[in-house]
């Protein structure tokens, strides 16, 4: 596998000898000096170009690189609405396990260019790229919630948690898996955020899909967490879903409690209620009630 710094070099060195590439910008974990280091980590790099369309027509250039697994090119597929930037991507994993995901950004729109936290200027050949500030993950940091956005996940995840129940009643897996994993799922990640955030002065990054949440929950909540992750059974799955309310809960009711805001108790115990009902409900019941 190839170190960070023949990655970095390569990546330089086909900016310096392509006189259409006019800067180079690095983001995400390798520009965050607070990222975890391993060997999975990808290179997001962004090309200052003079024209996107050359080396967007002809893929070839892009063989330098290395010998690839597989290729993407999200804006070239058919189900992803294109940038309305003008930029490129190509998101390109090489066989020695590295991974590159380089977009490709029009010098004439340069002033559009989102400037990320997490960002290091490598080249600059015409010195038109402002300086960055110190990469820092200000833009990564959890929000404070305002009233309505806390009422807002409150009512979400207590109106789509029996959309999970009566997928399990009716025995169908797939739709309570994702039910859960997906509607319900992103709503505690969301309060699991705010609780980090109260705890921490909303200084600390959670990190992507709550990826670094065991270092900010005390054990206790970390170990209700995994419990809200389940294999395929329906018992498990069951178990997973009252695991999940009762975090919400706990963390809900303490990000509540911080600001001042109203927890729904109501909706909690009704829905709470219901959820134990229909677990308790006959598989050939003809009502609910």
């Amino acid at each position: 596998m190839r170190t960070e710094q023949e990655m970095l070099e390569l990546i330089l060195e086909t900016a310096r000898d392509d006189e259409r590439i006019r800067a180079v910008i690095m983001n995400g974990s390798r520009a965050n000096p607070n990222a975890p280091r391993d060997p999975f980590q990808d290179f997001d790099i962004v090309y200052i170009v003079t024209e996107v369309a050359p080396f967007r027509r002809n893929t070839a250039w892009i063989e330098r690189f290395g010998e690839l697994m597989i290729l993407q090119m999200p804006d070239d597929m058919q189900d992803l609405p294109p940038k309305e930037d003008g930029g490129f991507t190509y998101l390109m994993q090489f066989t020695d396990g590295n991974r590159i995901d380089l977009g490709l950004y029009p010098l004439a729109r340069l002033a559009e260019l989102e400037r990320d936290s997490l960002s290091l200027l490598l080249l600059d050949k015409d010195g038109l790229i402002e300086p960055f500030a110190p990469a820092n993950e200000s833009d990564y940091l959890p929000k404070q919630p305002t009233a309505k956005a806390f009422a807002d996940c409150c009512n979400e995840f207590w109106w789509v948690s029996p959309y999970v129940a009566k997928g399990l009643w009716r025995e169908e897996i797939a739709y309570a898996k994702h039910m859960h994993e997906h509607y319900v799922r992103d709503q505690l990640m969301q309060m699991l955020a705010w609780h980090v955030g109260v705890h921490t002065r909303f200084s600390k990054n959670p990190g992507k899909f709550g990826k670094y949440l065991q270092h900010y929950l005390p054990p206790d909540l970390w170990e209700l967490l995994l419990k809200t992750y389940a294999g395929a059974s329906y018992k498990d799955t069951w178990a997973a879903l009252f695991a999940t309310c009762d975090l919400f809960r706990i963390v809900a009711l303490d990000v509540a409690e911080h600001f001042g805001f109203d927890y729904p108790h109501a909706d909690d115990r009704r829905v709470s209620a219901h959820l134990r009902h229909v677990h308790d409900l006959p598989p050939d019941a003809q009502e609910i009630y």
